[in-house]
């Protein structure tokens, strides 16, 4: 069985930063306890039986930052990172590569946007995508059993089945779900009024923001306070369309790897024991099961 294992890497490295794990510094003094935490927990998956990995890339945005900064003043951005954390967004990157792994280091796109592009070109060429990531965004890439996510911090792994059950949406639909919402995370301030539920039943009908009738008197599914709702919906339609684009993955990132090269062929030993020697981490030179 062939699996395509995409990994949110900003996301890991965040997990790690403000995990329990003890401090490392490095000779120089720079505490790399994000960038070996990462390191590890890619051990561990690669060394994992029931993951049973066979390409695997890792994105990452570096900086925090892309295109949709330009669109909109409020999106996310590197404002309030930790400068600690900071100081080790190249390393983390060379930290895996040095494992064998693939390596996205996204500019003017975002991490989730390569993994994105990842999963819509790749999906019909290997048995399954494996998105691993607890990030909400990703429920536009469901696909069936096709493309899953997995969220390894609860060990759950959740199917399109799953995202329809507990969004009550298509997958098609998020991004319209989410512009309505809003998403803090992302910095996405959303539609005053709108919950989580009344966006959901109405993207369940109509599917898209555009496709809401102007005036609630046409809405099938009947809503309290539906009039206010239609009314402001009107009123910032071209805030709630900024928003949809703003929450799009995008799909047409150039990634210039083949589905091949994203094949992990074990960890090259030279280098990744150049690496520890580097860091100081003489620990991690005995982790890798599989070596090139």
């Amino acid at each position: 069985m062939t699996r395509l294992h995409i990994v949110d890497g900003t996301f890991e490295l965040y997990r790690a930063f403000y995990s329990k794990r003890p401090s490392h510094r490095n000779p120089d003094g720079l505490d790399l306890k994000a960038t070996l935490g990462l390191a590890g927990s890619m051990l561990m998956l690669l060394d994992e039986k029931d993951e049973a990995v066979t390409h695997l890339a890792v994105a990452f945005d570096n900086p925090i930052r892309s295109f949709r900064n330009d669109l909109f003043a409020g999106y996310k951005s590197d404002e309030g990172v930790p400068a600690e954390l900071h100081a080790q967004f190249d390393l983390a990157e060379e930290a895996l590569g040095a494992l064998g792994i693939t390596v996205w280091s996204m500019n003017e796109f975002e991490a989730d946007d390569a993994i994105g592009t990842a999963a819509a070109r790749w999906k019909g060429e290997v048995d399954q995508v494996r998105i691993l990531s607890p990030d909400k965004d990703f429920g536009q890439c469901v696909d069936g059993e096709r493309v899953v996510l997995v969220d390894r911090i609860r060990e759950k792994v959740s199917n399109e089945a799953d995202f329809r059950a507990r969004r009550g949406i298509s997958p098609s639909s998020l991004a319209d779900w989410l512009a309505l919402v809003g998403d803090d995370a992302d910095g996405i301030p959303g539609i005053q009024g709108f919950g989580e539920r009344t966006a959901s039943t109405l993207l369940a009908v109509y599917e898209h923001i555009e496709n809401i009738p102007a005036s609630a008197k046409s809405w099938k599914p009947k809503l309290r306070g539906a009039d206010v709702l239609a009314a402001r919906l009107a009123a910032e339609l071209s805030n709630a369309l900024l928003y949809r684009t703003l929450a799009t993955l995008r799909t047409d990132v150039p990634l210039v790897e083949t589905l091949e090269d994203l094949r992990y062929r074990g960890t090259p030993r030279a280098e990744f024991n150049a690496f520890c020697d580097k860091v100081g981490a003489r620990s991690l030179r005995d982790r890798p099961k599989l070596w090139r």
